[in-house]
């Protein structure tokens, strides 16, 4: 029996979770993080924010499960991907990390692409502002002298792994989404360093996924009832690791997450790079596999908007839309969610969202359904265009927040004709994706990786929801050219 931890620092929060055999959860803990919006298009946090959100999880697993945290052989970390956190020389931040969803270097965009056109064939796609080199070009210009005091660039999990051990590390996975690496050949480019304006010698050593990077220290270990020491796996992006988590680590398994944003992930042999379709393609956290993701940008952030507009919680609005007379759904508004842009497939970082169908008979639950729709109608055009550029799913899974919603994934499903299973625990990806990797590091066989979860459910497309939703999907790709034209 392997007891190991998995650690996911999502953009909302971090989820910790003790597996027994990379597969059984034991015990399981969560805690908020805020989200800075100092102005609009902005979104930052304090890593040390992370740091606190993670001891705080390990506090009530240390004393809610003393006796399996004194078993635990390994810690893995999950992380939200592509932010910019900038470090001086003694390893403190030199300023909040700039995250994902912060759209403030649309500008730097365009010039890191005309520096570099063959940019999104070398790397994880098309400059988005959601990137990190971009990041970097605009810190260049607006806070120069935080660039020149950086002499470390780290990612979301990379700074928690630096607190847990003392060691500097990351892996292709999330160093992927940096665009400073070759993705093709997982190493640091010092060409497009050069471009982005980075050193390269200020970049983590590269390890991979599976592998321990550190080991926990002996004072983190004393407070938790741990043994000093146990090695801390380099971990993965939040997307690999949910993917691993689903049990996905064979070329055709798909993994949508429907979470904060949504993501459409393909486990591929090959590097099938998507710029033209806003496709990300990384290294994925299993042996000689790469990783294709569609995204969405606004998934059950979408549905949280709404809810707030209608006085309600997401999860009511999501009941009240379930219990909707299907009848009703013909006479819904039709709904465009891209709150924060559009990635997959149009590349509009400022793209806003766009609504059709109004009338004084709408109601809140015809906009709780035309926001999930909409959201279903984005995962359709992310498979699309990732089958399109090579990436070719075969057997699907769902994982998130969004999959309590029977109605979702039933939309979902339809919308992109395909059979979807459901895992028994499919609100702990990201973290059961990390305890698997922390299994390998601690000596398990990497076919861990790809063992299969227990599954609670398997939904169909539905042909009678399929014929409803076919005149609606045409209005709502007349909604996506009106947002690429902008």
């Amino acid at each position: 029996m392997t007891l190991t931890i998995g650690i996911d620092l999502g953009t909302s929060g971090v989820k910790a979770v003790i597996l027994q055999d990379a597969e059984t959860v034991l015990a399981d803990a969560a805690q908020p993080i805020a989200v800075s919006i100092p102005y609009v298009g902005w979104s930052e946090q304090d890593a040390e924010d992370w740091v606190t959100a993670v001891w705080s999880c390990l506090d009530r697993l240390a004393a809610s499960a003393p006796r399996e945290m004194a078993a635990v052989s390994a810690i893995g970390l999950s992380g939200q991907m592509l932010c910019a956190l900038l470090l001086d020389k003694s390893h403190k931040p030199l300023r909040p990390a700039i995250l994902w969803n912060d759209q403030r270097s649309i500008t730097e965009c365009a010039e890191l692409l005309q520096r570099c056109p063959d940019i999104g064939q070398r790397t994880n796609g098309t400059p988005d502002p959601g990137i990190t080199a971009p990041k970097l070009l605009w810190l260049a210009k607006h806070e120069p002298q935080v660039m020149r005091d950086a002499r470390m660039l780290l990612l979301t999990k990379d700074y928690v792994r630096l607190a847990l051990t003392g060691e500097v590390a990351s892996e292709p996975t999330d160093a992927g989404g940096t665009q400073l690496m070759d993705c093709r050949t997982g190493q640091w480019d010092h060409q497009l360093c050069e471009i982005a304006g980075w050193n390269p010698d200020h970049l983590p050593p590269l390890t991979q996924a599976w592998q321990a990077a550190g080991g926990l220290r002996p004072q983190l270990a004393a407070r938790w009832g741990m043994k000093p020491g146990i090695p801390v796996a380099a971990g993965a992006g939040d997307n690999m690791a949910s993917t691993l988590g689903a049990g996905a680590a064979r070329p055709g398994d798909a993994v949508l997450t429907i979470g904060t944003s949504g993501v459409a992930c393909i486990v591929d042999a090959t590097f099938h790079p998507g710029p033209q379709r806003a496709i990300l393609t990384s290294a994925h956290a299993a042996p000689d596999t790469f990783l294709s993701m569609g995204v969405v940008m606004s998934a059950t952030a979408a549905l949280d908007w709404t809810a707030r507009l209608s006085a309600t919680t997401a999860a009511a609005l999501a009941g009240e839309a379930e219990a909707m007379d299907t009848r009703k759904t013909d006479a819904a508004p039709v709904f465009l969610p891209c709150l924060t842009g559009i990635r997959t497939p149009a590349n509009r970082p400022q793209a806003t969202g766009r609504l059709e169908g109004l009338h004084p008979g709408v109601d809140r639950a015809m906009m709780g359904y035309a926001t999930m729709e909409g959201v279903a109608f984005q995962f359709a055009d992310c498979i699309t265009a990732q089958r399109e550029v090579g990436a070719i799913p075969q057997r699907f899974i769902a994982v998130g927040g969004g999959t309590r919603s029977a109605l979702w994934t039933a939309l979902i499903a339809t919308a992109i004709g395909e059979s979807v299973a459901l895992p028994a625990r499919s609100d702990i990806g990201g973290p059961a994706g990390a305890a698997r990797l922390a299994a390998v590091a601690a000596g398990a066989s990497p076919d861990v990786l790809a063992a299969p979860l227990p599954m609670r459910a398997t939904i169909d497309p539905d042909p009678a929801l399929a014929a409803r939703l076919a005149p609606r999907k045409a209005r709502f790709d007349a909604l996506v050219e009106s947002a690429r034209r902008g």
